[in-house]
């Protein structure tokens, strides 16, 4: 059976703005069916690298923050820290670019909780229904002990997935950093002896008595070394990486299984907003030109069909020129779908057919639209 994705515009008259019709969007999409009388309800949502300004603006997030908290619901902000060194790799940084970015709780009416904790260490492993890659996804503890989980993803390109949506906010984006590291990479870390201080940090994160030290500089013992990569998230020097990077494809099954370690047994509810569609992640720390014209707001309790409604509707908007998009089809050919042209490298269908597969949702959808 399809799901129901509800869809508004971007076109606004005097007394219906946007922040009014994302609230009239979400209820009419079923928002108000879920019990949030008394429980935490944790808004997954992008921050924004700062220098980056194609994040979603924050009057968004306090539209919905208001909704909840009026039906009796505990709404937090909420994201993991990231893998990669920049401004949101530990949760001091990480909650810092957040207020930079406007994500205070003076305009959201709501705090901001980095679901990984301090170190990006804090995770609860949960077993994957139907999982083929992950058997037990290393998800933020904050989102995984939520009683109800809503994201709100700001919907555009991505250099290595295709698109951004729905299905990576909550897969990638749920993940903790060792999360992250399983989803990008396979085999063990290593060590970056230039940028090891000899700290012993990793040493007390590592469970297997893998780590050691050689000529005052850590070593790991491939041998005893299982791959859960805690000793990345606690080194605050970015000294220990893993360069066995996934291909395309296994990276979006995996963020597909992840996904659904997050989503399954509790009420989810999703928001994408098609908007200053820039070709590539907000987690970069700046933002390309957008690629085709804002289209609007759609929301689900189908994630799947969500996203699967919204790159549809990218695909049929006409590309903006001077951006990388036209500048991509004029160097690789058209192979007439928007996200794959922008990077010819992704392959982002075979994210949604794996959700389809381990039962996330479906990629058949009936699409209403809301004035």
């Amino acid at each position: 059976m399809p799901s129901t994705v509800y869809y508004t515009s971007m076109r606004t008259r005097p007394g219906n703005n946007l922040p009014t019709k994302l609230n009239k969007l979400v209820d009419r999409a079923g928002l108000d069916d879920i019990d949030f009388g008394g429980r935490f309800v944790a808004i997954k949502i992008h921050f924004g690298e700062p220098g980056n300004l194609s994040f979603l603006r924050p009057n968004f997030a306090k539209v919905i923050v208001d909704y909840v908290k009026r039906r009796g619901g505990r709404p937090f902000l909420t994201d993991c820290n990231t893998l990669y060194v920049g401004r949101r790799g530990d949760a001091i940084s990480h909650i810092s670019a957040a207020y930079e970015n406007g994500y205070t709780p003076f305009s959201t009416n709501c705090h901001v909780i980095i679901a990984d904790g301090l170190r990006g260490t804090d995770e609860r492993n949960i077993p994957v229904k139907n999982g083929e890659y992950v058997q037990s996804a290393r998800i933020g503890s904050a989102i995984a002990e939520a009683d109800i989980i809503i994201s709100m993803t700001h919907f555009k390109g991505h250099e290595m997935t295709g698109f951004g949506g729905a299905i990576k906010n909550l897969g990638m984006g749920c993940g903790s950093r060792a999360g992250k590291m399983e989803q990008h990479c396979d085999g063990k870390p290593q060590v970056n002896t230039t940028r090891c201080k000899s700290c012993h940090r990793c040493i007390t994160q590592c469970a297997h008595n893998a780590i050691d030290y050689v000529d005052d500089k850590a070593h790991i013992n491939i041998d005893k070394c299982v791959g859960c990569g805690r000793c990345i998230g606690s080194c605050g020097f970015n000294a220990i990486v893993n360069r066995n990077y996934n291909s395309a494809k296994l990276l979006n099954y995996k963020m597909a299984e992840y996904a659904q370690a997050v989503v399954q047994d509790k009420p989810c509810f999703h928001i994408n907003f098609v908007m200053d569609v820039s070709p590539e992640c907000d987690c970069r720390a700046e933002n390309d030109a957008p690629i085709i014209p804002d289209i609007g707001i759609f929301a689900s309790f189908d994630p799947v069909a969500l996203d699967r409604a919204c790159v549809d509707a990218c695909n049929t908007a006409t590309p903006l020129p001077n951006t990388q998009l036209t500048e991509s089809v004029a160097k690789h050919g058209d192979c007439h779908e928007h996200f794959a042209n922008a990077n010819p490298n992704s392959d982002w269908q075979t994210c949604l057919a794996h959700c389809e597969k381990i039962g996330v949702g479906t990629n058949q959808y009936t699409l209403i639209e809301v004035e």
